[in-house]
């Protein structure tokens, strides 16, 4: 090797140079002294290498390699070293050599191809680590979608607040259990629970603190519970699946022991909460049943074990269930029976029990049903009532009757009024004034002739509006009467400041006065019944009167009117009129 000049043990100024003519050629995470001080220690390997003998072309692969390494990696900063050390690396260095020329394009060509390997290098180090990157991101990508699938499956068999199993998965095992192979004979029961007024504790106290009540619900149910599956259905409605049930007293216990686990207070955020549950218990063989068709018969349970106040059980009962359904069909089938013209009306008339002549008469609906035959009112008002469709229906009444009894002015001798049932829903209704005024101004029956009839629950209530609407139709001259009088709050003194005015004494009172020796304490009873309504200014009818004998005694102690067999049945509009002429 021959020996370096003094200059070039000193390559600084040559590195300074390089350096400024690579900087913003790459992006390069060093500072520029940083930058300075590799290539000073470059240029040593450079210039060693052009006068190194024998001459080897390695420490110019190395140069190739580092710049790459320190991220002098573009095209053009390749190209601006290449110029740098072609132009400047011997002059500046002052280096000497026979062949530096030769050396120098060799050298080039050296660090441009160490330049090119390491870059290829690095690319393909760059494309495996982009590879496996994304075998790793595909490797966590699938192992997420697998816990995603089986939290979408801790999601669709269970309940997510209380952790137990949902509608799905009870569902799919009583289904299992009914046709399990080998298991007709044997016997299944479902317990339908419900918690009692858990709407008022949301309401009250906020879905947090129903929420947590549930929880806490869930967690005594699932103690109690034991071997048997319980599942939350929604809300708070939990079911309880016995799968192999020994009997009806096997769910009674169960449904006994579930019951006895709510009912202990519950203490919540700080509130001690009373709760209670109904059930509805269902137990049958596993031969010829069917989930939808348990599951069906426990809801209809619960209900029934709701309507009876709650805080209890209800066993299954296949025939109040047929009634039920019965029931349901036939209150589904006023609306279509309404337009179908199958109501009708039937008069009863009420009759003065001074001179016995025809005073008025209460008009009493009837359907003509395709199936069933006649029905009486008490076969589907009770059912109209619950479901609300007897403002639908009780409008019809009240415009037939007043249609039919326009008509019998055209008998010649004074025509009776008629008298329609209105129901609570009718009177609370706030067209009813409205209502009463347009059918006396289409049909023509004047208003005096006609009465409506009120129960007393309703009359004594404390709400103004109906009472309100009541006094406009008085003051029109329509009939305000009691109906059932003395069954409710027999609040006589009340009546003072109500538009009434007639009471219909009810049946119950006039019952006992089939024969002189009982019912005198009814008859007293009466008696002084008549003399307050009097004093009242009011009229009094008698119900159900249906002897001679009574209507004689009702007559003694000053009675109005009556009504009841013994005065006639109920009859269409044609035999009323009949009888006025």
């Amino acid at each position: 090797m021959a020996e370096l000049p003094e200059v070039a043990t000193h390559p600084g100024t040559f590195a300074r140079a390089w350096a400024k003519a690579v900087s913003g050629t790459s992006y390069l995470p060093m500072t520029q002294a940083q930058l300075e001080t590799l290539l000073h220690r470059l240029t040593g390997q450079l210039a060693g290498a052009l006068l190194t003998e024998p001459f080897d072309l390695r420490a110019g692969h190395r140069v190739g390699a580092e710049l790459v390494a320190a991220h002098i990696a573009s095209a053009e900063g390749l190209g601006r070293t290449v110029e740098v050390i072609q132009l400047r690396l011997v002059r500046d260095l002052g280096l000497v050599a026979e062949d530096v020329e030769d050396r120098m394009a060799r050298l080039l060509a050296a660090v441009a191809t160490g330049y090119a390997r390491a870059l290829r290098d690095r690319t393909l180090d760059e494309q495996e680590s982009i590879r496996r990157a994304a075998m790793r991101a595909r490797t966590q990508a699938e192992r997420a979608l697998r816990a995603s699938e089986a939290r979408f499956r801790h999601q669709a068999t269970h309940d997510p607040l209380t952790g137990l199993p949902n509608r799905t998965l009870f569902t799919e095992r009583l289904t299992a259990a009914l046709n399990e192979p080998g298991r007709g004979a044997e016997r299944v029961g479902v317990c339908f629970l419900d918690l009692d007024r858990f709407k008022v504790v949301n309401d009250t106290l906020g879905h947090q603190v129903g929420d947590h009540l549930l929880v806490t619900v869930a967690e005594r149910l699932c103690k109690a519970m034991g071997e048997h599956l319980l599942a939350r259905l929604g809300g708070d409605e939990f079911v309880i699946l016995v799968e192999r049930s020994g009997g009806t007293d096997d769910m009674l216990e169960v449904a006994e022991t579930a019951l006895a686990a709510v009912r202990t207070p519950a203490l919540v955020d700080g509130h001690e909460l009373q709760i209670s549950a109904s059930i509805g218990i269902v137990e049958r063989q596993v031969a010829g049943a069917n989930p939808s068709d348990l599951m069906r018969a426990a809801d209809s349970t619960l209900h029934w074990a709701k309507a009876a106040g709650g805080a209890r059980w209800a066993l299954y009962d296949a025939e109040r269930n047929q009634r039920e359904l019965a029931r349901y069909a036939l209150s589904a089938a006023i609306p279509a029976a309404l337009e179908r013209g199958e109501f009708y009306l039937d008069y009863q008339p009420l009759t003065s029990l001074r001179d016995g002549s025809l005073v008025g008469v209460e008009a009493l609906v009837r359907w003509r049903h395709p199936e069933l035959g006649v029905l009486r009112p008490d076969s589907f008002i009770g059912l109209a009532e619950e479901t609300g469709l007897i403002v639908q229906l009780g409008g019809w009444v009240l415009a037939e009757a007043c249609r039919e009894a326009e008509a019998w002015s055209a008998g010649g001798a004074a025509a009776p009024f008629v008298s329609v049932n209105l129901a609570v829903r009718q009177v609370h209704r706030p067209g009813l004034v409205q209502e009463v005024r347009a059918l006396l101004r289409q049909t023509g029956l004047p208003p005096e002739r006609l009465q409506l009839e009120i129960t007393e629950s309703t009359m004594m209530s404390t709400a103004e509006e109906p009472v309100r609407a009541l006094r406009v139709l008085a003051d029109l001259g329509v009939r305000i009467a009691i109906d059932d009088f003395g069954t409710g709050y027999s609040n006589l003194a009340y009546l003072r400041d109500l538009p009434v005015t007639e009471l219909k004494v009810a049946g119950e009172f006039v019952a006992g006065l089939r024969s002189p020796s009982v019912g005198r304490t009814d008859e007293r009873i009466l008696a002084s019944l008549v003399s307050l309504a009097h004093a009242l200014d009011l009229t009094v009818t008698a119900e159900g009167v249906e002897t001679a004998g009574q209507a004689e005694r009702l007559r003694a102690i000053g009675c109005d009117a009556a009504q009841g067999w013994h005065f006639g049945r109920p009859a269409p509009a044609d035999r009323i009129l009949a009888r006025i002429r």
